[in-house]
């Protein structure tokens, strides 16, 4: 049985004329890490600023931890600590003080607290630091100790590797994942590098034009971007006839290729052509990305 912390229906929002969200419906489980995707202008920090309360809607409703009315939802978003499009920070303080006033906002003066959260996002060496000469990906690591300060049980994030180095991408990631797995905090990261969310995500929200177009785990995601072989020889033909004659079936031929989806090692399929006298001109494996995955998707889409 599911574990929702937070169920949108049917949320929609307009800006004048351009409606920015159309109909969005999606859930999120506890204990999961979630990878929101889409294009500039898809509708994800709108959809991350209603959730937060930041934006009001027009229709639909936002539920969080089993609330959806006025009163319950100020309560539930206590539990959220969010980051969303830049960190507000006193560029004239340090870090150590950004976090402080922060707390104040919580009740807490728990000094020892920001020394934790400024060490586990790795700027405890620069605590006493001003912010005006932080780096930008700095003042992100700075942002996301911010969102953790009141010990929340659902983190958003809307780009948080924006300005980061790989490096620095590596630090985050890995505190995002020890922030789920070992704090039990759900997470919801918007961010437009596929590449560091497929290492990061357990699950998918993908949204395109203000509608939301697909919503896989990870697993599913995998399935769809099947690893399959490229094959190419001097006579297709006859090589598609072998393939079929022993039992490889899930294929796709073009003008100059062979595409097998089925599961079947190169060395064996190697074989399989040198045994009927087949000659191979070019051999290899390909794995569709996540961004390839969504490039085809918005194609579909459209």
């Amino acid at each position: 049985m599911s574990d929702s912390i937070m169920r949108i229906k049917g949320l929609t929002k307009s800006y004048g004329a351009k409606r920015v969200l159309d109909n969005v419906s999606f859930e999120i489980e506890r204990g999961k890490i979630y990878g929101f995707i889409g294009e500039n202008g898809a509708g994800k920090t709108t959809a991350i600023r209603a959730v937060t309360g930041l934006s009001p809607i027009d229709h639909g409703t936002v539920e969080l931890f089993g609330r959806s009315d006025r009163k319950g939802l100020i309560e539930a978003r206590k539990k959220l600590g969010c980051l969303v499009e830049h960190p507000i920070l006193d560029l004239n303080k340090t870090a150590r003080d950004n976090l402080m006033l922060q707390q104040l906002l919580y009740g807490n003066k728990d000094s020892a607290r920001a020394d934790m959260q400024l060490n586990r996002v790795g700027l405890g060496d620069v605590k006493n630091k001003k912010v005006a000469d932080f780096s930008l990906g700095m003042k992100q690591r700075l942002g996301i100790a911010l969102a953790l300060i009141n010990n929340p049980e659902l983190l958003i994030l809307d780009e948080p590797v924006n300005g980061l180095d790989p490096m620095g991408m590596v630090g985050v990631r890995e505190l995002l994942i020890s922030l789920c797995r070992d704090d039990g905090i759900t997470i919801v990261i918007s961010s437009h590098i596929l590449a560091e969310l497929y290492q990061l995500a357990t699950d998918y929200i993908i949204i395109s034009h203000g509608r939301i177009i697909s919503t896989l785990s990870k697993d599913e995601l995998d399935d769809l971007c099947t690893t399959h072989i490229v094959m190419a020889t001097e006579s297709n033909d006859e090589a598609l006839k072998i393939l079929l004659g022993n039992g490889i079936s899930s294929l796709d031929k073009d003008e100059d290729t062979i595409k097998i989806f089925d599961s079947v090692d190169t060395k064996e399929l190697s074989q399989l052509m040198y045994d009927h006298k087949i000659l191979i001109t070019h051999l290899s494996k390909h794995e569709r990305t996540l961004e390839e995955y969504y490039i085809e998707l918005l194609g579909r889409s459209a």
